[in-house]
């Protein structure tokens, strides 16, 4: 609203008025009163002495302001008016407004009542507090999560991890700090660059087409060369895992295998019956193996990470199927393997990790318990974890997930032909298998201690019913009815003629054997790191891994720089940190000395402290220090790059 403040007609007229108009201003200045059509935001308003008006809202305009208006189309009286064409002369008049205040037009004051009515209804109000209860349920979910399921300690822990990640992120901002960043985030890209191809020697490169085909010598002079371009020496059984290597008399069997099927897809049953008989019987071998009931079924898949996604993805489908849920959840220990945490991305599944007991390294199944929601789809176990080799409560995990009608799926892909002999071997052992109650799913890997080529694993599901959920199917594609069973289409029957000339080539008898010679050597390098009074082993393995950390007095990543530069290749861990063996039938004459330089590695850095400090302590304490871990994934994500660097 504005007041509008008119004075008298100047008085001293300007002396570029024509005569007509100062004889016309001169009769206004005579009447008592007069009016003006005045130009305001762009509207014309007929206004008098001490008017008040409402006009359109005026930006950048405060109450009190005092506003000139100079663009007036009329003056006038009851006798007399002077028109402007289109504007009177400013010089003729002085007209002031004063803002009062800044009201609301009519039309909103009506909305303003009607919506006002409107929020004050018993059915909005109703509204509202289901909206309100909605929103409470939502922030208390993350916090049961948080706090009730991963215990106070952690929850603290993760909130100032949170509170450092964005104090370091707008610090990132600071084109000093994150110059500084990107110097060192360059100098490790450069190292782990220079590390990896000087190991190329003076190989030729390739990065075209030849214009003419090579010889077939040629080609196999080239394939020698990249054969013994310098490598960690796996052969001496020095690196952990890696290399399943059942001889070499079972791998010239391989690739005998995939010579005779090397251009087989399964993908075209009619074209390869043979496959397509290979691929059923080593499902069906791999399910007799874990027991499983008649009902049983699985697919073959080209390793553990394909499993457990299929996994995934196939109890996500099921329950939104039968019990309707669209915002699925899963509930896994902290130490399951990555491949949950990538299914969780893939499918958009919600992933709630559960604490371990820091002793026995095995899942707290009473938090996993409080974890679960309706939107729980499925929970996890492992048998044998990789970062520890611990095998979980399986047995427990399967009443839970009978108890929540759920899905339980047992990861045995590391265990794969280890877990189902040590008993038969002599072995403490634990249930695991399809003989517990509950479980409804497992996955085994045939390509690491089962011997065959990699590429090659085997998801199995206890009832048909739960395996049509991974299929896919599309019935009306212009191609014609389409149908794969896992995530490929096409897929090399050579690895399944390996694998099913593997199983057949090792049988029971030779299964055992090598759990005897794996366990064996895995209780002997447990035993010898146990009488390091440095060192401590990880809870209580049960398969070929075992896990160890060193005493706060000493950094166990400066035990295993020592050891990597002796000729070892182990596995570091984190959180806690740690180092992990994934023992092999390689290790089985390596466990000796393995011992024997892990002892004099220990004394060198009680002798010398600062003897170590090597790339690893380096690497995996500059990660535990940087509470944005969006950096270290920047280094893992050029590492890959650097893959494919030709």
């Amino acid at each position: 609203m504005m007041r509008r403040g008119m004075s008298t007609v100047n008085n001293q007229m300007s002396s570029t008025l024509d005569a007509n108009t100062s004889s016309c201003v001169q009769k206004l200045r005579d009447q008592l009163r007069f009016y003006a059509v005045a130009e305001i935001a762009g509207r014309p308003f007929l206004i008098t002495q001490n008017d008040k008006v409402i006009v359109n809202r005026l930006n950048d305009v405060k109450v009190g302001d005092v506003l000139q208006l100079d663009r007036v189309r009329e003056l006038g009286s009851k006798d007399y008016s002077l028109v402007g064409q289109p504007y009177v002369q400013d010089a003729v008049y002085d007209i002031q407004a004063t803002v009062l205040e800044h009201t609301k037009s009519k039309m909103i004051q009506i909305l303003t009542t009607l919506s006002n009515k409107v929020l004050d209804s018993r059915r909005l109000a109703l509204l509202k507090n289901v909206v309100f209860l909605l929103v409470l349920y939502h922030y208390w979910g993350r916090f049961y999560a948080k706090v009730l399921v991963g215990g106070p300690v952690r929850a603290l822990h993760d909130f100032k991890d949170h509170l450092k990640k964005i104090i370091f992120r707008q610090m990132r901002r600071i084109p000093s700090i994150q110059a500084k960043i990107d110097a060192e985030l360059g100098k490790t890209i450069t190292e782990m660059e220079e590390s990896m191809f000087s190991k190329e020697g003076d190989i030729v490169h390739h990065h075209q087409l030849p214009a003419h085909g090579m010889t077939i010598d040629q080609v196999r002079d080239s394939l020698t060369k990249l054969q013994n371009m310098e490598c960690a020496d796996w052969k001496g059984g020095r690196v952990s895992g890696t290399i399943y290597h059942g001889g070499s008399e079972l791998t010239d069997l391989l690739a005998e295998a995939y010579r005779m099927f090397a251009v087989a897809n399964p993908l075209h049953p009619e074209v390869f019956p043979g496959i397509r008989r290979m691929e059923a019987e080593s499902v069906a071998m791999v399910l007799n193996m874990y027991n499983a009931p008649a009902t049983g079924c699985g697919t073959m898949t080209s390793g553990g990470t394909e499993s457990i996604v299929m996994a995934c993805k196939t109890y996500r489908d099921m329950y939104k199927d039968l019990k309707g849920i669209t915002d699925p959840e899963m509930v896994v220990p902290v130490t399951i393997h990555a491949a949950f945490m990538k299914a969780a991305g893939y499918f958009n599944i919600k992933l709630i990790t559960v604490p371990v007991d820091p002793v026995t390294y095995k899942v707290d199944v009473k938090r996993m318990e409080k974890a679960i929601t309706r939107n729980t789809i499925m929970i996890a176990g492992s048998a044998v974890n990789f970062p520890h080799g611990i095998a979980d409560d399986i047995v427990a995990l399967g009443q839970l997930a009978k108890k929540r009608n759920i899905g339980l799926h047992v990861d045995c892909c590391l265990g794969s032909f280890i877990m189902p002999f040590l008993e038969k071997a002599g072995f403490p052992t634990t249930p695991f298998d399809f003989r517990v109650d509950g479980v409804t799913s497992i996955s085994c890997d045939t390509h690491k201690y089962g011997f065959a080529a990699k590429g090659s694993s085997i998801i199995m599901y206890r009832y048909p019913s739960i395996r049509k959920y991974q299929y896919f199917l599309s019935a009306d594609w212009t191609g014609g009815i389409y149908a794969s069973p896992s995530v490929a289409g096409s897929r090399p029957g050579a690895l399944i003629a390996g694998c099913w000339a593997a199983l057949m080539k090792m049988g029971e008898d030779g299964y055992l054997d090598t759990c005897q010679q794996i366990i064996g050597t895995r209780r002997k390098i447990q035993e010898g790191i146990e009488s390091i009074p440095q060192l401590h082993v990880k809870g209580s393995p049960i398969g070929p891994v075992v896990a160890f950390g060193a005493e706060e007095s000493m950094n166990v990543y400066d035990v295993g720089d020592k050891l990597s530069s002796r000729g070892w290749n182990i596995s570091p861990l984190q959180n806690p940190p740690a180092l992990h063996i994934s023992v092999t039938l390689l290790w089985v004459n390596s466990a000796d000395q393995f011992v024997k330089d892990l002892k004099e590695s220990v004394q060198e850095l009680v002798t010398n402290p600062s003897s170590g400090k090597g790339s690893t302590a380096s690497i995996y304490g500059t990660a535990a220090s940087i509470p944005d871990k969006s950096i270290v994934e920047d280094v893992a994500a050029s590492f890959i790059d650097l893959l494919y660097k030709a």
